[in-house]
């Protein structure tokens, strides 16, 4: 028996998210408050299915069923840390079924939205200052970048070629045009994926 063993469950979580702060985290580069306070304090194994809770910390994204996914630590930090939201935000996150990425976010903006994708594909109005999508997207729907600001900013994975990268995007007009910020492991939002006929 070790000494995880014994520990009582709030003890062994709480280790648990020290540990993929400080090995996942910070060795990647994410060290913004506003990435590592809330991943500090919010219980992943919240947010998996019961048979999950043991590798809610891994490096890796973990499936919850129905085509959704919890992404990667790493994910969430770096997106955090890109978005560096703010106290006067009013954000929008489309979630990609954990609804971890929204408890992350709480408290940190003036207001917030969580949609799924099928609710962002859908009309809306663009007064959002930060948008940000929990999963790797094809495809930038004109519906999703209607709602955010001339002025806003945008972070999420991109799929480019069948590869995967963490992306800040910023309206220019009508569109939204992204910067690649480092590839990663992503999970795709199936509701994102490029229309067929279409190419680049």
């Amino acid at each position: 028996m070790t000494l995880l063993d014994t520990a009582k469950p709030q003890d062994a979580s709480a280790h648990a998210r020290r540990a993929m702060i400080e090995s996942q985290l910070r060795t990647s580069g994410v060290s913004a408050q506003c990435a590592i306070g809330p991943m500090s304090r919010v219980a992943r194994e919240d947010f998996v299915p019961a048979a999950a809770r043991l590798v809610a910390y891994m490096d890796r994204a973990v499936p919850l069923g129905n085509g959704k996914w919890l992404a990667a630590p790493l994910f969430h930090g770096t997106l955090l840390q890109e978005a560096a939201p703010r106290a006067d935000d009013v954000a929008i996150v489309v979630d990609g079924g954990s609804g971890y990425l929204p408890a992350l976010l709480h408290g940190q903006v003036a207001k917030l939205t969580v949609l799924t994708p099928a609710e962002a594909l859908t009309k809306g109005k663009g007064s959002a200052s930060l948008i940000l999508i929990d999963g790797a997207i094809e495809h930038m729907p004109d519906s999703l970048a209607a709602r955010l600001a001339d002025d806003g900013r945008l972070i999420t994975g991109l799929v480019e070629h069948g590869i995967a990268s963490v992306a800040r995007g910023r309206k220019y007009g009508s569109a939204v045009t992204f910067l690649k910020l480092g590839e990663m492991g992503i999970p795709r939002l199936d509701a994102f994926d490029t229309p067929k006929g279409w190419s680049f």
